[in-house]
């Protein structure tokens, strides 16, 4: 059942909250760019954490979802600070975060700005600093210029009807929170989940992060074939199985 939280700056968050076992930690979803916490990683964690009897958070950032406001206001700052009202306000104890895809960036700066709150981390297509590497590497000249000139760029989306709309502001808010340039010590377990066949998140984002973070213990699997969406039946058993895995500490 969707329920509202009231956000930072007057934002309302919806989200969706499982009770469960005070002995373990709690397990926390956050989703992709434009995604929703109904979508099919989401709904399928949800009830394998229902059968566990785990606890269990997913939200949908400002301007997704059944959240309020509009997609194209909001930023990379902006929705980490939903997840950190979201996990702090709704949550207690150490929580096992799981990030999938731009939640994956999330998920890095909650553990950065709250690390005595995480247990674990698990990363799905995890794409941190993606609107630097990804959207402004990829721009050339002219689509730079276009993006200074008009505000933002409109693109088509392999996962929606409605083009993705990349603002100035998405970019710049970016750039003050990329996690790569900087030291990233994770003190904790994380799993990282990688198809080879992603056409969004490259396998070589996954080795740099792999390679840049300070982890004790951090492990990198690539599934041959997958893509970015990691949502068939033995993809969804692989993220169970990580959850898990980071669960036991």
């Amino acid at each position: 059942m969707t329920e509202f939280l009231d956000g930072p700056q007057g934002r309302r968050i919806a989200y969706d909250l499982i009770p469960g076992r005070d002995d373990v930690p709690g397990v926390v979803f956050l989703g992709g760019f434009r995604s929703d916490m109904r979508g099919t990683k989401a709904e399928h964690l949800a009830g394998w954490a229902r059968a566990q009897g785990l606890r269990f958070l997913r939200l949908d950032y400002t301007g997704h979802g059944e959240s309020s406001g509009r997609f194209e206001d909001g930023s990379i700052g902006d929705w980490a600070a939903d997840a950190m009202a979201a996990a702090s306000g709704l949550t207690s104890g150490p929580q096992v975060l799981v990030g999938s895809s731009m939640g994956g960036w999330i998920a890095l700066l909650l553990a950065r700005a709250m690390p005595e709150r995480v247990a674990g981390l698990v990363g799905i297509a995890a794409a941190p600093d993606f609107t630097e590497n990804g959207f402004w590497a990829r721009a050339d000249t002219a689509q730079r210029d276009a993006l200074l000139r008009d505000g933002q760029w409109r693109f088509p989306s392999d996962y929606s009807d409605e083009p993705d709309v990349i603002t100035r502001r998405l970019i710049e808010d970016g750039r003050d929170h990329l996690v790569l340039d900087r030291p990233l010590p994770l003190p904790f377990k994380v799993r990282l989940l990688q198809g080879t066949a992603d056409a969004d998140v490259p396998v070589e984002w996954a080795l740099r992060l792999l390679d840049h973070a300070d982890c004790p213990d951090m492990r990198l699997l690539l599934v041959k074939g997958a893509d970015h969406r990691f949502s068939d039946p033995d993809c969804l058993t692989m993220i169970e199985d990580a959850v898990a895995e980071v669960m036991r500490g």
